[in-house]
């Protein structure tokens, strides 16, 4: 079993940022993929980075790139997303999540374990 929590959500106006952070304990393995999804009212969970717990590999949502950076900490445990130049539309709950297999995927059925998610918020 793994639990996440997540933490660093908030209200900021746009163009602003935030960092989001989700710890991990029970077990985890280096082979696993650690992704951060996001969910808006009335639309489906979308896949927003993802990051390997070894290795160099990240991954990230077109909508996202060159303004998030999903980093990882692995002596805490702890995934990072860093949100940058903030949009109105990036207003979601967004969650942490670990897939327990070696591949990538942007698919949040493929991911076994969830956070309980961090309200971000963007005003405009």
């Amino acid at each position: 079993q793994v639990q996440l929590v997540e933490s660093g959500g908030g209200l900021v106006q746009a163009e602003g940022s935030l960092r989001l952070s989700c710890t991990a304990s029970g077990r985890t393995f280096s082979s696993y993929i650690v992704g951060w999804f996001r969910q808006a009212p009335g639309k489906e969970r979308e896949f927003v980075a993802a990051i390997r717990w070894s290795g160099s590999s990240t991954y990230y949502a077109d909508s996202v790139k060159g303004r998030f950076t999903i980093s990882r900490d692995n002596a805490k445990n702890t995934v990072y997303l860093q949100m940058n130049s903030l949009k109105p539309e990036d207003t979601a709950v967004y969650y942490c999540a670990v897939r327990s297999r070696a591949t990538v995927t942007y698919n949040p059925d493929d991911y076994n374990y969830w956070g309980q998610g961090t309200q971000v918020t963007v005003s405009s």
